[in-house]
């Protein structure tokens, strides 16, 4: 098995909370994914029209939101154009922070996880803020430091209407006492410009977000031709560590699958990611075979497993729970608490 790149436990990161279980960037899903065993809690954030800094997946919040049973706000509906797609819906940046406290969260992928419409309609949209306080007040309460590992969700087309993420996730650290390498907050993004651009503002670890195709949108709109595929050569994970402090990779990127589901052998990228001095986290792991490789179907945990046995330095995970008991099983946890089950709905 190989070792990490610090040589110390593999990170659990509960993505958008524990969404497995609960509709996905609540602070009951948060909440949950501490109890679980997760070690960092993954917010998306996007901005409203005021200003505030909101959890949300996208910035279009039909899929995630009850919104469209608002008649109020059926005036709201229009269409987008957000990094080059075309979408349809009703978008974070056109309401106050006091309308979207109005509206419910819902589980976005309820044919996928049927058991959690049963929270359809309970819990509010959460602000980055209220979200730093669950952290504090459960750190507190367990005794156990959770971090927080916020995603910038759309920087360049924020910046180009007014509402730039940036300088607003950057006040809302630095007040609540978030600063320096070593404090617990990652911050990623499928961007290179604003990470760039955060690496002259803050020591706090960065993390370039890359995916199995396509390219980060700034570069769509700089005219730059380099791809993500680009940016995992051994030149370019050495530009990477440059502004950056760690890679938030698609698992296909690692081990990658056959036509039919089939995984193939592992690439170098760890090992060559790892000579960069750049720690590895990898996404997106879930429980449900729709999700899983062929090899692991029915067997999420034999998918982490494989994973961590190749020295990933951390797993963005739906189920911290499962990552969790994986990781103590091959030795890696040897924390004092023991993870909560879930309550059933």
């Amino acid at each position: 098995m190989t070792k990490t790149f610090t040589g110390k436990s593999p990170i659990i990161i509960a993505h958008r909370g524990a969404s497995g279980y609960r509709p996905e960037h609540t602070l009951a899903a948060y909440e949950l994914a501490i109890a679980l065993g997760a070690d960092y809690i993954e917010p998306d954030l996007v901005s409203t029209k005021d200003g505030v800094l909101i959890a949300r997946h996208e910035n279009e919040i039909s899929e995630t939101t009850d919104v469209a049973k608002h008649a109020e706000f059926a005036h709201r509906q229009t269409s987008k154009i957000i990094d080059g797609e075309s979408k349809t819906g009703w978008f974070t940046e056109d309401f106050t922070l006091a309308e979207l406290k109005t509206l419910r969260a819902k589980e976005r992928i309820p044919q996928l996880r049927p058991q959690n419409i049963f929270y359809d309609g309970l819990f509010e949209i959460p602000t980055f803020q209220e979200i730093i306080d669950l952290v504090k007040n459960k750190s507190v309460e367990i005794n156990r430091q959770i971090g927080i590992y916020p995603e910038t969700k759309h920087p360049t087309y924020f910046k180009s209407i007014g509402l730039p993420l940036e300088k607003p996730l950057l006040a809302s650290l630095t007040t609540n006492g978030y600063q320096g390498a070593n404090a617990r907050v990652f911050i990623q993004s499928f961007e290179v410009s604003n990470l760039q651009y955060l690496s002259t503002q803050t020591d706090l670890p960065l993390v370039q977000l890359l995916n199995n195709d396509g390219k980060p949108y700034d570069f769509v709109v700089t005219g730059n031709g380099s791809t993500y595929a680009d940016l995992i050569t051994t030149s370019g994970l050495e530009e990477i560590a440059k502004y950056a402090q760690a890679i938030g990779i698609h698992k296909n990127l690692l081990v990658s699958r056959d036509s039919t589901g089939k995984l193939l052998s592992p690439t170098s990228l760890i090992i060559n990611a790892h000579a960069s001095d750049l720690l590895v986290h990898a996404w997106t792991f879930r429980n449900e075979d729709h999700f899983l490789p062929l090899d692991f179907q029915g067997n999420p945990q034999g998918e982490y497993e494989l994973f961590l046995k190749l020295g990933i330095d951390g797993v963005f995970s739906d189920y911290p729970d499962t990552a969790y008991a994986v990781n103590e099983n091959l030795g890696f946890k040897f924390c004092s608490h023991s993870p909560l089950p879930p309550s059933d709905p």
